[in-house]
């Protein structure tokens, strides 16, 4: 089966073909393109306009690199929620196009649920803990009875959107969380700043708050470091409470914030003390992408998953844990 997917939760609106190779994923293109501001951040109605704007030049990019028609395509998906309304509307208006125009079938999937599937697909792993980090999101996953549960979660904003804001803050333009990770190296005094641990939940605006409070009192580099010390041991916590909970013996991260090498350092210093693996996928499928639609799409519709159009309205705060996951 070869799958055309598409993108458009956020910033970036992307369509990645795929097929599955007996049963593995085979990437046959992967293109995308995204916003990026020197200054600011994301405006919806802007990102809308951006992504029709680029449909149907990423589309033809995609089929090129996959040397493909799209008569050779047998299912097209797309990221129904969680996601910007507007940038959402714009993929699913896309892809409901394409059905439509070519008679193919037709599915929604879940973003994060995609992140999670294309991880796994990507690394080999089996049952992991999932350290879904981005910039909307942030939660802890693990599969139990016929779910994607959401062990612990952030209660206000995704860690993501926290070095976002905070770089936006310090003068740097869309996304500031690779810049801020090379600051954090360069930090030579811990700035004491808030650590907000709920149970299994997550906090991180009072810590935003403070570290920008003390933005000018502080050398940035030091700030920096403080911000994604507190933010990243604070997941660190969380997530090894999961896996102590559930005895699961793997640790996956997934979203953009994985490609942090901080992030990376350090939860891989808390799996080698509980002998646990830890997996990351390649960074461009960290990333939001069309991989992670193409893939999920497949996997569902192996699984007998099927929608009509009428039933293809995006939701905007559709849960991970609200998916019923009728494939493992």
């Amino acid at each position: 089966m070869i799958c055309c997917g598409i993108e458009s939760t956020a910033h970036s609106f992307g369509v990645a073909i795929v097929s599955d190779k007996r049963g593995k994923c085979n990437i046959l293109a992967n293109e995308k393109h995204s916003v990026i501001t020197k200054q600011g951040g994301l405006i919806p109605r802007e990102l809308a306009v951006h992504h029709q704007k680029y449909a149907v030049r990423v589309l033809k990019e995609a089929l090129k690199k996959a040397n493909l028609e799209l008569k050779d395509i047998d299912l097209i998906s797309f990221s129904i929620g969680p996601g910007i309304g507007p940038a959402l509307q714009a993929g699913a208006v896309t892809a409901r196009a394409l059905a439509l125009a070519n008679n193919k079938p037709l599915l929604g999937v879940n973003h994060c649920v995609g992140h999670v599937e294309i991880g796994k697909a990507l690394t080999g792993c089996k049952d992991p803990i999932v350290v879904y980090v981005s910039g909307a999101n942030t939660q802890i996953i693990g599969y139990e009875k016929g779910k994607y549960r959401v062990y612990g979660e952030t209660l206000d904003i995704g860690i993501g959107n926290l070095l976002d804001t905070f770089g936006r803050k310090l003068g740097l333009g869309f996304p500031a969380g690779p810049i801020l990770d090379g600051m954090y190296f360069k930090g030579k005094k811990y700035v004491e700043l808030p650590y907000t641990v709920k149970g299994m939940d997550l906090a991180f605006s009072g810590l935003q708050t403070a570290a920008v409070q003390k933005i000018g009192k502080e050398r940035k580099e030091d700030l920096a470091y403080s911000l994604l010390h507190n933010a990243f041991a604070m997941v660190a916590e969380v997530s090894e409470r999961a896996l102590a909970h559930t005895e699961k013996k793997e640790l996956l991260i997934t979203g953009g914030v994985a490609a942090s090498k901080a992030l990376r350092q350090m939860l891989q210093k808390m799996c080698d003390e509980r002998k646990c693996r830890l997996f990351v996928p390649p960074f461009a499928a960290c990333l939001d992408n069309g991989l992670l639609p193409a893939w999920l799409g497949i996997v569902e519709y192996k699984a007998g998953n099927r929608m009509k159009v009428e039933e293809s309205a995006v939701d905007q705060r559709q849960r991970t844990d609200s998916i019923e996951v009728n494939w493992l």
